[in-house]
């Protein structure tokens, strides 16, 4: 049997009064390999940190058999202890750490994890600013170690290939699923399936029982109708008569005893509530931004540089209207760059005059107006008031947050209301870049919810394969100063 590493017991661990996570019992073992997923703000870095140490729970016992080595996505970087043959294999540039991309720290924090061995490893969204050679690096590192894993990510394909259990969290409590993340999600659409179908088994039974009960009752009232008629008639037998009148007394109160239990059994019935099933949010659009160009944005022998640095050799390319056009690449190969050209209408660009740019980059969100999140999205949007709410529903934002001054947003709800802005807003053509970093699972898959139902044209750049692979109807790669069309 495996040997334990870590055993939590009747933890309870509270911020601001607010339970942020409330566990019976929960253990790892020596060999697992586990997922951690949630929406953003349910406590995963908070349970890794809850298991590191760094914190300690209001209540409950910790028996801790075996140190982690941590890898916070927020922590700073420090090359002193790393290894020189994994900085190679990561190709980290020999170069003062404050000159780092955010690739690049990324990079070096996995060369320090990975330089000495541990018996544990705790990781948190180690894929974020990660190219796709980085990804790989991470995969073959982790697919052969020999040891307790816990990952915090939002990457479904370095899920699906490195866990074997996925815990979620929700609501402070957390439920453990067999399997990598496809597995989970499986699991969860199963359950809904049979919720859904004891759902109908419920509604069904109650509507007989109800329609049995109204039709004794109906009955009652009969008997009672036929008791006031024979009552009003000369009956010349007085025997005859007070037998007929207690024989549909009777009869009646037997009838509506009857009713009353079916009504009680209705009650007592265990109420099943309906499946929440998230219908696909359109949007459409208006006249006046729609564009006829087959392709709104055209390159002919565009050549890209960025100071001394050739990115893009004398490339063209044709970018279809209605599509979602996804360039991906490596670090620093130029994609972002090529988007920034674009936007700019720069030089051997040709771009329909009625292109109206909606803009995502990889930055720090700033509202300079106090005005409330659903106020900041009527004032930038011709959808109405339920659309709105609709899709800052999917993006988690619901209830009070809607009443939340946009300049107290925290950074990962800032970027949820952009993302849902740039959709409702008064745009044909989106680019986003980066668009699923900072993102929790669920809300990258309301984001793809959001691009199927979009009819505008949109450049995305990311290094997410499974996002790419869902949303995408055109795959370009910037490889050796090209751009060329992925088969």
């Amino acid at each position: 049997m495996e040997n334990v590493c870590i055993e939590l017991e009747n933890i309870e661990l509270s911020f601001l009064d607010k339970l942020v996570l409330n566990i019976p019992r929960l253990a790892i073992h020596q060999f697992d390999r586990i997922g951690i997923v949630g929406k953003n703000g349910a406590g995963k870095s908070t349970l890794l940190k809850l298991i590191s140490g760094q914190i300690t729970p209001d209540k409950g016992n910790m028996k801790r058999f075996i140190e982690f080595a941590y890898f916070d996505q927020l922590a700073e970087a420090d090359d002193k202890d790393v290894n020189y043959g994994v900085m190679g294999k990561l190709s980290i540039p020999k170069t003062a750490i404050q000159n780092f991309s955010g690739g690049e720290l990324t990079r070096l924090k996995l060369a320090d994890l990975f330089s000495n061995y541990h018996e544990g490893m705790l990781i948190d969204e180690p894929t974020t600013h990660l190219d796709e050679k980085g990804i790989k690096f991470l995969l073959d590192e982790l697919t052969y170690y020999y040891g307790a894993l816990v990952l915090v990510s939002h990457d479904r394909y370095v899920l699906d290939h490195l866990v074997t259990k996925i815990w979620e969290i929700e609501g402070g409590s957390v439920t453990e699923y067999t399997g990598n993340y496809s597995d989970y999600v499986a699991q969860k659409e199963l359950s809904k399936k049979q919720q859904h179908e004891q759902y109908e088994k419920y509604v069904k039974e109650k509507s007989r029982l109800m329609q049995a009960a109204e039709a004794k009752m109906k009955k009652a009232e009969k008997v009672t109708q036929v008791s006031k008629r024979v009552s009003k008639k000369e009956v010349k037998a007085k025997a005859n008569k007070m037998f007929m009148t207690k024989s549909k007394d009777t009869s009646q109160k037997g009838i509506q005893r009857a009713a009353k239990a079916l009504e009680q059994r209705v009650e007592q019935m265990d109420v099943v509530e309906a499946p929440i099933t998230e219908s696909m949010i359109r949007f459409h659009q208006p006249q006046s931004l729609q564009m006829h160009n087959k392709f709104p944005i055209m390159a002919d022998r565009l050549t890209l540089t960025c100071g001394d640095k050739l990115l893009l050799k004398e490339v063209s390319f044709q970018f279809p209207l209605g599509r979602t056009i996804a360039i991906t690449g490596d670090n620093g190969s130029g994609k972002t760059t090529l988007l920034h050209h674009i936007i700019q209408d720069g030089k051997g660009l040709t771009i329909s005059p009625k292109v109206v740019f909606g803009v995502y980059e990889q930055m720090d969100y700033q509202f300079y107006k106090d005005e409330t999140v659903l106020a900041y999205m009527k004032a930038r949007s011709d959808y109405d008031e339920g659309r709105i709410r609709s899709s800052l529903h999917a993006m988690g934002i619901t209830g009070n947050e809607l009443k939340k001054n946009v300049r107290h947003l925290s950074g990962g709800e800032a970027i949820r209301v952009v993302l849902c802005h740039l959709f409702l807003g008064r745009f044909n053509v989106l680019i986003l870049d980066e668009p699923t970093n900072f993102l929790d699972v669920f809300c990258i898959e309301a984001l793809e919810q959001f691009l199927e139902g979009y009819d505008g044209t949109v450049l995305i750049i990311s290094h997410d394969q499974t996002f790419i692979g869902r949303v995408a109807d055109v795959v370009y790669e910037i490889d050796g100063q090209k751009l060329r069309l992925r088969n």
